[in-house]
Protein backbone atom coordinates (compact mmCIF):
# COMPACT_ATOMS: atom_id res chain seq x y z
CA UNK A 1 0.00 0.00 0.00
CA UNK A 2 1.09 3.70 -0.67
CA UNK A 3 0.96 6.60 1.93
CA UNK A 4 -2.09 8.03 1.77
CA UNK A 5 -4.12 5.36 0.71
CA UNK A 6 -6.43 4.85 3.07
CA UNK A 7 -5.02 2.47 5.04
CA UNK A 8 -1.82 4.32 5.16
CA UNK A 9 -1.75 7.76 6.45
CA UNK A 10 -0.28 10.45 4.40
CA UNK A 11 3.10 12.18 5.60
CA UNK A 12 2.59 15.77 5.97
CA UNK A 13 3.47 17.84 2.63
CA UNK A 14 5.15 20.93 5.14
CA UNK A 15 7.50 20.56 8.10
CA UNK A 16 9.21 22.38 10.50
CA UNK A 17 12.34 21.84 12.25
CA UNK A 18 12.91 23.67 15.55
CA UNK A 19 16.90 22.54 16.47
CA UNK A 20 19.85 25.02 17.21
CA UNK A 21 22.39 22.49 16.31
CA UNK A 22 22.68 22.88 12.25
CA UNK A 23 24.60 19.31 11.98
CA UNK A 24 21.28 17.91 13.33
CA UNK A 25 19.08 19.80 11.64
CA UNK A 26 20.70 18.79 8.07
CA UNK A 27 20.23 15.67 9.26
CA UNK A 28 16.65 15.86 10.55
CA UNK A 29 16.05 17.67 6.92
CA UNK A 30 17.90 15.10 4.71
CA UNK A 31 15.61 12.31 6.36
CA UNK A 32 12.42 13.79 6.39
CA UNK A 33 13.16 14.75 2.99
CA UNK A 34 14.04 11.29 1.78
CA UNK A 35 10.77 10.32 3.34
CA UNK A 36 9.36 12.31 0.61
CA UNK A 37 8.08 15.52 2.41
CA UNK A 38 7.98 18.22 0.04
CA UNK A 39 8.75 20.91 1.98
CA UNK A 40 11.02 21.49 4.89
CA UNK A 41 11.83 24.56 6.77
CA UNK A 42 14.50 24.81 9.60
CA UNK A 43 14.69 27.53 12.76
CA UNK A 44 17.41 27.76 15.09
CA UNK A 45 15.87 30.15 17.52
CA UNK A 46 12.08 30.49 19.06
CA UNK A 47 11.69 34.03 17.63
CA UNK A 48 12.25 32.93 14.24
CA UNK A 49 10.44 29.53 14.45
CA UNK A 50 7.64 31.99 15.55
CA UNK A 51 7.97 34.16 12.23
CA UNK A 52 8.39 31.16 10.04
CA UNK A 53 4.34 29.69 11.61
CA UNK A 54 2.85 33.32 10.91
CA UNK A 55 4.72 33.27 7.30
CA UNK A 56 3.20 30.11 6.58
CA UNK A 57 1.59 27.32 8.81
CA UNK A 58 3.33 23.76 8.92
CA UNK A 59 1.53 20.95 8.55
CA UNK A 60 3.83 18.99 11.32
CA UNK A 61 6.80 20.76 13.86
CA UNK A 62 9.38 18.92 15.07
CA UNK A 63 10.81 20.74 18.21
CA UNK A 64 14.04 20.28 20.28
CA UNK A 65 13.48 21.21 23.90
CA UNK A 66 16.43 23.00 24.71
CA UNK A 67 17.99 25.67 22.30
CA UNK A 68 21.10 28.11 22.77
CA UNK A 69 19.81 29.73 25.66
CA UNK A 70 15.80 29.24 25.42
CA UNK A 71 12.89 26.06 25.24
CA UNK A 72 10.79 25.74 22.78
CA UNK A 73 7.88 25.50 24.68
CA UNK A 74 6.52 28.91 23.30
CA UNK A 75 6.71 27.55 19.88
CA UNK A 76 4.54 24.37 21.28
CA UNK A 77 2.06 26.63 22.62
CA UNK A 78 1.72 28.66 19.38
CA UNK A 79 1.65 24.94 17.03
CA UNK A 80 -1.15 24.09 20.19
CA UNK A 81 -3.41 27.18 19.11
CA UNK A 82 -3.43 26.76 15.82
CA UNK A 83 -3.91 22.89 16.21
CA UNK A 84 -0.93 21.76 14.48
CA UNK A 85 1.09 18.34 15.26
CA UNK A 86 4.62 18.40 17.02
CA UNK A 87 6.90 16.21 18.49
CA UNK A 88 9.78 17.04 21.31
CA UNK A 89 13.07 15.76 20.39
CA UNK A 90 15.23 15.87 23.37
CA UNK A 91 19.26 14.53 24.03
CA UNK A 92 18.01 14.89 27.92
CA UNK A 93 16.05 11.90 27.96
CA UNK A 94 12.40 11.48 29.43
CA UNK A 95 12.72 13.81 31.76
CA UNK A 96 13.67 17.03 29.45
CA UNK A 97 12.02 19.19 31.85
CA UNK A 98 9.40 19.49 30.09
CA UNK A 99 6.47 21.61 31.95
CA UNK A 100 3.32 19.48 33.00
CA UNK A 101 1.56 21.55 30.25
CA UNK A 102 3.12 19.32 28.00
CA UNK A 103 3.79 16.44 29.43
CA UNK A 104 1.40 14.40 26.99
CA UNK A 105 3.20 15.78 24.25
CA UNK A 106 4.87 12.66 22.28
CA UNK A 107 9.19 12.74 22.65
CA UNK A 108 11.63 11.25 20.10
CA UNK A 109 15.29 11.09 22.19
CA UNK A 110 18.09 12.41 20.17
CA UNK A 111 19.71 11.00 18.31
CA UNK A 112 16.64 8.76 17.15
CA UNK A 113 16.52 6.07 14.72
CA UNK A 114 14.99 6.95 10.61
CA UNK A 115 12.29 4.66 11.37
CA UNK A 116 11.53 6.28 14.44
CA UNK A 117 11.09 9.44 12.79
CA UNK A 118 9.02 8.47 10.14
CA UNK A 119 6.38 6.88 12.43
CA UNK A 120 6.14 10.34 14.37
CA UNK A 121 5.65 11.80 11.33
CA UNK A 122 2.59 9.22 9.97
CA UNK A 123 1.47 8.63 13.21
CA UNK A 124 1.17 12.73 14.11
CA UNK A 125 -0.08 13.78 10.88
CA UNK A 126 -3.12 10.91 11.25
CA UNK A 127 -4.06 11.57 14.74
CA UNK A 128 -6.46 14.52 15.41
CA UNK A 129 -6.07 14.08 19.62
CA UNK A 130 -2.06 14.79 19.02
CA UNK A 131 -3.56 18.08 17.55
Amino acid sequence: MEPGSPDIPALPKDVLIVEDDPIIALDFEDTIFGFGVTAVRTASSVARALDMISERTPDFALLDVSLIREKSFAIAERLDALKIPYIFVTGYGADAGVPAAFSDKPRLPKPCSSAALQAALLGLAADPNQR
